[in-house]
């Protein structure tokens, strides 16, 4: 197994810690931090280099250019929160329930694109 996987979780929990961290003194540099893909980044280069697939690992980038975009659905309630009468917890579960939705979304332009 070796460490690798010990490496890829913690590079993972720095980033999000470290930005939630900052969220709290600088919010909008820690939103711009969280918005880059740092992540998709990170994964892409990650399962290259554990499974050598050039394949798989053109699909799953595929897969995260047409996610992103489908991902902001999660924002929508916040966004509209004040004009809807949304609290805290109204808008975050609206968002994952447009978030279920736009996995089906995802899925069917994956299927598309085959």
């Amino acid at each position: 197994m070796g460490y690798f996987p010990i490496i890829k979780v913690l590079i993972a929990a720095s980033v999000i810690a470290a930005t939630s961290w900052l969220s709290n003194k600088k919010p909008e540099l820690a939103g711009f931090l969280v918005a880059l893909p740092l992540v998709s980044i990170l994964a892409i280069l990650f399962s290259y280099l554990e499974f050598k697939n050039t394949e798989s690992t053109v699909t799953f980038a595929k897969s995260i250019l047409i996610g992103v975009p489908i991902s902001y659905l999660f924002f929508l309630p916040f966004f509209f929160a004040e004009r809807l009468n949304l609290g805290f917890w109204g808008a975050f579960l609206s968002g994952l329930v447009l978030l279920v939705i736009g996995f089906f979304i995802h899925q069917a332009v994956m299927l598309w694109l085959r």
